[in-house]
């Protein structure tokens, strides 16, 4: 809205005489236009509402947290090194920290505005733009960074650009909104014209959508993570080779790149490529469609090195590898090492989403809590974006706590086009009951392996299984909440077989098979899921068919990983060995039929 003032002489005179007002010039008219109505395009449709922003009218930016022209660099030196300095440093560098336009893509990520050409101002015209907040975001004109106009910028008209500096951390700090005003004088008039625009908020992928980079860790030479407790084989972390040549085979099968990242300088000591970062995208409305950055969020992980709170070192490697054109970084990192195992819950892998659904056309972000939780700050960030309302699980009763180990979005031929795989403990006993009955009590799980366990069935039925029943308890009540959450049905349910242990010493539990819903969904129809390497019952792997035909069923076909030494026996399984960036493209966008009514912190369903 446009509001101008004049000195009392003036004011008298215009209310007087109509002729000394066309003599003496109309008054400034400040004219500021942004992409108010989300079609790219600055017309005079954006000027009604103009002040306000609503989920279904107002301008956007991005914030523009890339690296178009990959000027910023990694010290290898710094890879290792303990304290928070460095990460301070690696994220400190971005597009927008800099007051300059890093080239053709870099202008592509800022939101367009205009000033209108106002002919009639004198030389002595002056015009300045506030942003309020300040600091959340910097307006470029003609390739400048600058807060001021000039008579002869005014005279014509000006296109600006303006770029956005940060995402949304914590909306009692600030809710992703700025108010633009710009403010023209000329002589002792003034006239005022304000524009409101949010940031992108943060919007998670989802399995159903193709991966087109698939990305996996590969050790460097030295010391393994495990070095000296596992007989690993040439002092390399569990067998990479075999883990890297079936999963290039199954990615093989997809349009998807596979790329793998290397280490740091002293060794590999972190190859959890899904707990390290979780995927997300920025987007705003653009002539011919969305424009779309890639934001990776760095796991919140805080460690103890030396004495020194250190973020997980790993995380620095997103900034040497990933970090670039249109693909930026951002973090949350604990205030200091989180307690016991609640560091566990602070990473990626313990943030999973569900596709849209009704009620949420964005879908909804899922993650584990309980007796341990994640840092404050870091799920607050993770959850105050608006648009995909939280679902929380407890996980504290796994001794990694990751949402993505018991349940996995797959599709489904039901409505709404998906459903959950779910880890079933009472169906692996099932599995192995029915294998005892015909005869092959002597058969051992993991008998293709290296493992230095290789239980027969009869062994593994003799325990009693008191621990795997507590399992399928506490998925039981997981389910009970997603179930609630989403609308499925129990029947709709895709059921995986898991066995369960409880881990000495710590009371808490883990996958005793491979965690079969702990795979990589490669496309909606191709799941890459890690061998469980199960009991034999004719020559045939017995849990290896109840998944082919469980998910068979859907139309999803199983590529099978072998991860037994790389990742299970640490803990995880082919999805948290692995990342993903999908293709996004035909997701709608969040500013259509989009709500941000209930995504605040702690309002998940539980």
């Amino acid at each position: 809205m446009r509001r101008w003032t004049a000195g009392l002489a003036a004011a008298t005179l215009l209310a007087t005489a109509t002729p000394v007002m066309a003599a003496w010039g109309a008054p400034p008219g400040a004219q500021l236009t942004a992409d108010v109505n989300r079609d790219g395009l600055l017309t005079r449709a954006d000027d009604a509402g103009e002040e306000t922003w609503t989920d279904t009218r107002g301008a956007i930016f991005l914030p523009n947290l890339d690296d178009d022209q990959r000027r910023c660099t990694v010290d290898p030196a710094d890879l290792e090194k303990p304290g928070r300095a460095v990460d301070e440093k690696l994220a400190a560098c971005n597009d927008g920290a800099d007051d300059r336009i890093n080239g053709a893509r870099d202008a592509a990520d800022l939101a367009p505005l205009r000033v209108d050409a106002q002919r009639n101002l004198s030389g002595a015209a002056t015009a300045s733009i506030t942003i309020a907040p300040a600091g959340k975001a910097r307006v470029f004109a003609n390739g400048r960074a600058t807060n001021t106009l000039t008579a002869a910028e005014l005279r014509r008209g000006v296109r600006l650009a303006l770029e956005g500096r940060d995402i949304v951390r914590d909306p009692a700090r600030w809710d992703g909104k700025i108010t633009v005003t710009l403010t023209v004088t000329d002589r002792d008039r003034t006239s005022t014209d304000t524009v409101r625009m949010r940031v992108a908020p943060l919007m998670f992928q989802n399995d159903l959508q193709p991966a087109e980079t698939v990305l996996a860790g590969q050790p460097t030479d030295g010391p393994g993570w495990w070095d000296g407790n596992l007989p690993y084989p040439d002092g390399v972390p569990g067998e990479w080779q075999p883990f890297a040549t079936s999963l290039r085979k199954a990615t093989a099968s997809t349009a998807a790149q596979l790329r793998f990242v290397e280490g740091t300088p002293k060794g590999w000591k972190d190859m959890w490529l899904q707990d390290t970062f979780e995927p997300a995208t920025a987007s705003m409305p653009a002539v011919g469609g969305p424009h779309t950055i890639r934001i990776l969020i760095r796991s919140g992980n805080v460690w103890e090195v030396g004495g020194v709170d250190t973020p997980r070192p790993a995380g620095r490697l997103l900034y040497r590898d990933l970090r670039g054109p249109d693909v930026g970084i951002v973090q949350e990192l604990s205030k200091t090492a989180s307690p016991g195992l609640d560091d566990l819950l602070n990473t990626g892998g313990n943030l999973e989403s569900l596709p849209p659904y009704d009620g949420y056309p964005h879908g909804r972000i899922v993650y584990g809590s309980g007796e341990r939780h994640p840092d404050p700050g870091f799920i607050t960030m993770v959850t105050s974006q608006g648009y995909q309302p939280p679902v929380v699980i407890d996980t504290s009763w796994l001794i990694v706590g990751h949402a993505d180990e018991t349940t996995h979005v797959v599709r489904a031929n039901n409505e709404r086009g998906w459903t959950l795989a779910v880890a079933d403990p009472r169906l692996a006993v099932k599995l192995l009951r029915d294998v005892q009955r015909q005869g092959g009590g002597g058969q051992r799980l993991f008998a293709d392996t290296n493992s230095p366990s290789k239980p027969t069935v009869d062994q593994v039925l003799s325990t009693g299984l008191a621990d795997n029943e507590a399992a399928a308890e506490h998925i039981d009540e997981q389910l009970k909440i997603l179930l609630k959450a989403t609308g499925l049905r129990a029947d709709e349910l895709v059921r995986l077989p898991v066995m369960f242990e409880r881990v000495p010493g710590f009371g808490l539990l883990r996958a005793m098979t491979p965690g079969l819903v702990n795979g990589l969904s490669l496309t909606d129809r191709q799941f890459a899921a890690p061998d469980p390497h199960g009991p034999k019952l004719g020559g045939r792997d017995v849990f290896r068919h109840a998944t082919e035909q469980a998910l068979g069923q859907n139309g999803v076909r199983v590529r099978w990983v072998e991860d037994f030494f790389w990742a299970h026996l640490g803990g995880g399984e082919v999805h948290c060995s692995t990342n993903a960036l999908r293709d996004t493209s035909r997701a709608t966008p969040w500013w259509v039929n989009g709500s941000g009514a209930g995504a605040v912190p702690g309002n998940g369903t539980r």
